[in-house]
């Protein structure tokens, strides 16, 4: 299994660095540390020189950051080469990610301020680079590690989960299989706000209709295949069934649970030119309290 794992120096680069060693199934690893450099502006005053003392500042200076990031991946085990790169960031993680099966990158770069979301580069590639891509954040805790997957029944879900037992570490893992059961309308693009909460409350205590009892009987039926798929990865497996809106649903339990990661299948297309994700994988991809693991579905 070949790892990239992307590094600017950053804080929170050296924090998907450490996510990754914790959830990544360290003896099928090749590791890869990347570190890509801006070019040099080419304005008016950019001579040969200037060119040559900027290329070789940033030698060094790369050259620092990989041996410091280094570090904690030969603590956990795992031997790295060292990859430096001068070129615009995105394009460059997204252009070398095909040759790898997994992309690790920090949620913001060192220049981005904001606390929450993804940073530009960290979006892009998330949404462009074709291979599955781990944003790393911030462990709940020091021991094992808590995931949250959701299941919907669909050949981008079923492919989360395969994918998810070649790359991770599951044995050491406790899994939570999640699916949430569309309440109606949120179909029709207004979600909860088109009921007041009586409303809601009231449609809620009305006794189960044939189509509430079909959807619950697809929703056990969707958490039990995919609790068969997980099996013989000898995780410890809970499942949950949630109603609502799906993303909101999914970053309430993340939340709630303490999750260190969570699991998402995703179709589109991988042209740079358009989104790639749907609207909830980039939601949760965004606002995601914990890492995120986005394993995009092979092309139909």
């Amino acid at each position: 299994m070949k790892v990239l794992i992307c590094t600017d120096g950053s804080p929170t680069a050296t924090t998907a660095i450490l996510s990754a060693a914790r959830f990544l199934r360290i003896e099928k690893c090749q590791v890869d540390l990347l570190c890509v450099a801006p070019p040099l502006s080419t304005g008016a005053g950019a001579s040969e020189q200037r060119r040559k003392a900027y290329e070789a500042h940033i030698v060094k200076e790369t050259k620092r950051i990989l041996s410091q990031a280094n570090e904690p991946l030969r603590q956990a085990g795992m031997e790295a080469r060292q990859i430096s790169e001068i070129g615009p960031p995105a394009e460059t993680i997204i252009g070398k990610s095909a040759e790898y099966d997994l992309t690790v990158i920090g949620a913001k770069g060192r220049d981005v301020r904001w606390e929450v979301g993804l940073g530009p580069v960290a979006t892009r590639v998330v949404e462009h680079a074709g291979n599955p891509v781990l944003v790393g954040r911030e462990l709940s805790s020091d021991r094992g590690f808590r995931i949250l997957a959701p299941v919907d029944g669909s050949s981008a879900s079923r492919q989360a989960l395969e994918t998810a037992s070649e790359l991770l570490n599951l044995p050491s893992a406790e899994v939570t299989l999640i699916h949430v059961v569309e309440t109606p309308w949120i179909h029709l693009g207004l979600e909860d706000q088109w009921m007041d909460e009586y409303e809601i409350e009231e449609a809620e205590s009305q006794p189960d209709t044939r189509f509430e009892r079909e959807l619950t009987w697809e929703a056990d039926s969707i958490i039990e295949e995919a609790r068969d798929q997980l099996r013989p990865t000898r995780a410890g497996i809970q499942t949950i069934i949630e109603r609502g809106n799906p993303g909101n649903e999914i970053l309430s339990a993340a939340e709630r649970g303490e999750h260190d990661l969570i699991l998402l299948g995703a179709t589109g297309s991988s042209d740079l030119k358009h989104r790639l994700l749907g609207s909830v994988t980039s939601k949760i991809a965004w606002n995601a309290p914990c890492s995120v693991l986005v394993i995009k579905a092979a092309p139909g």
